[in-house]
Formats: structure tokens, C-alpha cells, sequence
């Protein structure tokens, strides 16, 4: 019965994940890849069993069997991994929010820097064509 629950639990994590990943904000999507993330380690879990006995306290007893250690260990370090991507892909975020004053993903593409535009229209005066000098070097 556990394994019912757990491949229905992983098939609406994925469901999530992929509605999450196709909409047009871009916070939206990031969370998509986060769940996405989550849900494959969730499933590397279930793969590598729930029966057996401790990895370390199993070997000297009668138990038979021992749960593999390998899986837990990866997954442990794909969790801490993904919580790194995921900041770091939240922070880039908000520095598109920053620059362009949207995280609509039809925007982004059609959309300019807010600060470039600011600039544009200072400098459409005179002047906006002059050669940059070298420095201090005469002809």
C-alpha cells in the first residue's frame, strides 16, 4: 500500500512541477525546477527501499538484509545542491526584476532595461555622437 501512495504522491509532484515550469512568471517556473528537483530525490528514496536494517548497526545482527547507504547519501547531497541552485536562481530573479521591472517571461523578451531607457532619453540630445577619447594621448 505504501508503494500506491508514494508513485500517486511523486505523479502530482511531477504533475506540479511540469504546470509550474510552463507558466509565464518567472518565480513560478523557478519553484517548477525546484519541485521537479525534490521529486526526483523523493523517488531515488523510494527506488532504494524502505526494508532492511540499519547500514552500520545491521551488519552484526540477524537481520538479512541492509538498506542501501549509497542512495541516501546522494540524495542528502542533491537536496542541499538544489537548495544552492534554487537561492541562487531566485537572486537572479530579482535582479531581472531589477533591470526590467517585470518576471513575465513574454515581457522579458520584448521589454529593455529600465535603466537604459532612463539613460536614452538623456542623452538624445547633443552630444550623443561624440568619439570617445584615449585619455590624456594628443594627435
Amino acid at each position: 500500500m505504501t508503494q500506491f501512495v508514494l508513485a500517486a504522491v511523486l505523479g502530482l509532484l511531477f504533475a506540479l512541477a511540469t504546470y509550474l515550469i510552463l507558466q509565464r512568471d518567472v518565480v513560478r517556473v523557478v519553484w517548477g525546477v525546484a519541485i521537479i528537483g525534490q521529486a526526483a530525490n523523493v523517488y531515488l528514496v523510494t527506488m532504494g527501499g524502505f526494508g532492511g536494517g540499519v547500514p552500520i548497526g545491521g551488519h552484526g545482527g540477524a537481520s538479512g538484509s541492509v538498506t542501501d547507504p549509497l542512495v541516501q547519501a546522494l540524495v542528502l547531497t542533491a537536496i542541499v545542491i538544489g537548495f544552492g541552485t534554487t537561492a541562487f536562481a531566485l537572486a537572479l530573479t530579482f535582479r531581472v526584476y531589477q533591470e526590467h521591472g517585470t518576471i513575465d517571461v513574454s515581457e522579458l523578451g520584448r521589454s529593455r532595461p529600465v535603466e537604459t531607457e532612463a539613460a536614452d532619453s538623456d542623452t538624445a540630445g547633443a552630444g550623443a555622437t561624440e568619439p570617445a577619447t584615449d585619455g590624456g594621448e594628443e594627435a
